[in-house]
C-alpha cells in the first residue's frame, strides 16, 4: 500500500503538470486540493506512532475519524454486556489510552448496566487506604521446595504468543516492552527467535506438544536442544502447556501462509504446510510422568521453576495430578490457569466457543484442589483469560492467583485494531502477519514503550484499587471482595458462589467436601482415566 500510494501520487502529479503544460494551466488549481494530500500521505508514511497509517497512508485516516466520533454516537459504541466479544470497546479505548499515556477517565460515570445479570463489583471499604504508601510493583517469587532458582515475577505478565502467529517485530516490541517494565514475556509454543532476545526482557520458555525449539529430529522432546535454550540467562521458568483456553484438546494451529524459512528453522518444520501442534504430549501419558517431566526440565535448566499450563476440562484429572504431586512429592513451582474464553489467532469455532471450563471456575477449582491436598504452599497460580484491567487483576486475585497473564491488552497496546485477519496473514498494522510489507508498519521503538506504558497503569490501578478495599498486599483479597449480581436480581459474594474448601480436606475420605467426591473417587494418579473407565474396558 505504501508503494503504491507513491506511484498513485507521482502518477497524480506527473497528469496535473502534464494537463497543465499542454492543456490549460487552469489546472493547476488542482494542486491546491491535491498537493495538501500527497504531502499528508508522505508524512504517514515515515512518522512512527500509527501502523494503520504508515501501512496505510490517507486512507487509514478514517479510522481515526470513527474515534473521533465515538463520543457523539455514544450509545451505538459503548456496549453494556462487559465480557463482550472480542473486546468490548470500553476496554479497548481503556487499553490504547494507557499504552498511549493520555488521560483514561471517563465522563457521565458508570458505562455499564449494574442492575443486569452478571455485573460484578469489588467492596469497598470505608477504613481506605493512601494508595501512595503502597508497593506500585508488587511481585510474587515463583519457586518451590525443589527450585534452586526462584524468580521475582510481576503480577502481570505477558500471555503466550509465538513468533510465527506474531511478526518479529511485534515479538521484539512485547520484548522490548518487558525489559522496560520489568515483567515477563512467555515465549509461545512456537519456540526462543532471535526476536526475543532482542532486549533481553525475562522470558518464560514455554514448551508444547510440538516441542518447538526443544526437539529432535524425529519430533520427539530432545533433553539437548531444551538444555540448550533453558539455560539462557534470560529465560526465567519454563512452562509446559497441557492444553490453552482458546482450543483446549486440540493443539496449535499456523497457518502454512504464516510459516517463513526462519520460522520453519526456528521449529524444525517443513514450508508449505500447516503447522498443527498434536493434541496431547508424546514424553508423557499419566499424571506421575507428567511430575517427573516437570522434574527433568527443573534438572535440565539448572533449577529454574517449571510448571504447566492448562485449561480445566475433566476435574478428577487434575484431582489425578494432585494425587501424584503426594505419590512422588514432585510439586511444579507454578500452575497456569487459562479459560475456554481464551483467545488465539486460529482456531475452529467449535473449541473457541464451546469447549473448555471458563476460567473464573477454573481457577477457583484448581486453588481449592491445591488448598485441599496441602499443596498450595508449593505452587503459585497464574491467571489468563481476558484480563486487561486493574478489576480483572484483583478478580483473579481473590480466586486464589498470585500473577496473571495479558494477552488481549499487550496485543492492543501494540496497536493492534481487531482488524480480526490474524489467521489470513493479512494484519494491517503488522502485529499478526509474516508480510514484510506490513510488518515494516510497527516501529518497535515506539511500540515498546506502549506496551511499557500499559503495564506499569494497569498494576496501578490494580494497587489503587487495594488501596480503596483498605488492603496493604494482594495476599489479603479473598472472595469475600467481589461481589456478582445474578439473574433473579439478588447478589451473592464470590466467598458464596465459590466457597472455600479447608486445607488438607481432600486428604481424608470422611472430610472430601460432596462437590468433590465423585471426581475424587474415580481419579488415580497412574492414569488420566477415571477408575470405572478403566474397570470398563478391562470387562470389554
Amino acid at each position: 500500500m505504501r508503494s503504491s500510494f507513491t506511484l498513485f501520487s507521482i502518477l497524480v502529479l506527473v497528469a496535473i503538470g502534464f494537463a497543465a503544460f499542454y492543456i490549460s494551466n487552469h489546472f493547476l488549481w488542482a494542486l491546491v486540493l491535491i498537493l495538501p494530500l500527497v504531502i499528508v500521505g508522505f508524512h504517514d508514511m515515515f512518522q512512527v506512532k500509527h501502523s494503520i497509517l504508515r501501512n496505510f497512508p490517507l486512507l487509514g485516516r478514517s479510522r481515526y475519524m470513527a474515534e473521533w466520533m465515538r463520543p457523539k454516537l455514544y450509545q451505538y459504541f459503548i456496549e453494556s454486556d462487559t465480557e463482550g466479544a472480542p473486546i468490548n470497546r470500553m476496554f479497548r479505548s481503556i487499553i490504547y489510552q494507557r499504552a498511549k499515556k493520555v488521560l483514561d477517565t471517563a465522563p457521565f460515570g458508570t458505562q455499564v448496566d449494574v442492575y443486569g445479570e452478571g455485573y460484578e463489583w469489588m467492596n469497598h471499604s470505608i477504613a481506605a487506604l493512601d494508595p501512595h504508601t503502597l508497593n506500585h510493583h508488587p511481585r510474587v517469587l515463583i519457586g518451590g521446595k525443589n527450585c534452586s532458582k526462584p524468580y521475582n515475577a510481576s503480577i502481570l505478565n505477558i500471555s503466550a504468543m509465538s513468533y510465527g502467529s506474531l511478526s518479529k517485530a511485534a515479538i521484539e516490541a512485547l520484548n522490548g516492552g518487558a525489559s522496560i517494565g520489568e515483567f515477563a514475556h512467555n515465549t509461545g509454543e512456537g519456540g526462543i527467535s532471535p526476536y526475543h532476545d532482542a532486549h533481553n526482557g525475562d522470558l518464560i520458555y514455554q514448551i508444547g506438544t510440538g516441542y518447538f525449539g526443544s526437539r529432535g529430529k524425529d519430533g520427539n522432546f530432545s533433553d539437548e536442544e531444551f538444555k540448550k535454550r533453558a539455560s539462557s540467562d534470560n529465560v526465567k521458568m519454563i512452562e509446559i502447556k497441557l492444553s490453552q483456553g482458546a482450543k483446549p484438546g486440540h493443539g496449535g494451529i499456523l497457518p502454512a501462509k504464516k510459516v517463513t524459512p526462519e520460522i520453519a528453522e526456528i521449529r524444525n518444520i517443513e514450508m508449505g504446510k500447516d503447522v498443527i501442534s498434536p493434541p496431547y504430549h508424546k514424553a508423557f501419558n499419566t499424571p506421575v510422568g507428567l511430575l517427573q517431566f516437570v522434574k527433568k526440565c527443573r534438572d535440565l535448566s539448572g533449577g529454574k521453576p517449571v510448571g504447566f499450563k492448562l485449561c480445566i476440562g475433566n476435574k478428577y484429572e487434575f484431582l489425578a495430578i494432585c494425587k501424584a504431586m503426594i505419590d512422588t512429592g514432585i510439586t511444579p513451582d507454578f500452575i497456569a490457569v487459562d479459560g475456554g474464553e481464551g483467545g488465539t489467532g486460529a482456531a475452529p469455532l467449535e473449541f473457541s466457543n464451546s469447549v473448555g471450563m471458563p476460567y473464573r471456575e477454573g481457577l477457583a477449582f484448581v486453588y481449592d484442589a491445591l488448598v485441599g491436598f496441602n499443596l498450595k504452599r508449593d505452587v503459585q497460580l497464574i491467571a489468563g483469560g481476558k484480563i486487561f484491567t486493574g478489576f480483572h487483576i484483583f478478580r483473579a486475585f481473590a480466586l486464589g492467583a498470585d500473577a496473571c497473564y495479558s494477552a488481549r491488552g499487550m496485543m492492543l497496546s501494540l496497536g493492534c485494531i481487531q482488524a480480526l485477519e490474524c489467521n489470513k496473514n493479512t494484519c494491517p498494522v503488522g502485529v499478526t502477519t509474516q508480510d514484510e510489507k506490513l510488518v515494516k508498519g510497527l516501529v518497535v521503538a515506539d511500540k515498546k514503550v506502549r506496551v511499557a506504558n500499559f503495564h506499569k497503569d494497569t498494576v496501578e490501578s490494580f494497587v489503587e484499587l487495594m488501596a480503596a478495599a483498605g488492603l496493604k498486599h494482594q495476599d489479603q483479597i479473598t472472595r469475600q471482595h467481589l461481589s456478582r449480581r445474578g439473574d433473579d436480581q439478588r447478589f451473592q459474594t464470590y466467598a458464596e458462589l465459590y466457597p472455600y474448601v479447608s486445607e488438607g480436606c481432600l486428604l481424608q475420605a470422611e472430610s472430601v467436601p460432596e462437590s468433590m467426591r465423585r471426581d475424587m473417587a474415580i481419579s488415580t494418579s497412574d492414569s488420566f482415566q477415571p477408575r470405572f473407565m478403566e474397570t470398563y474396558i478391562e470387562e470389554d
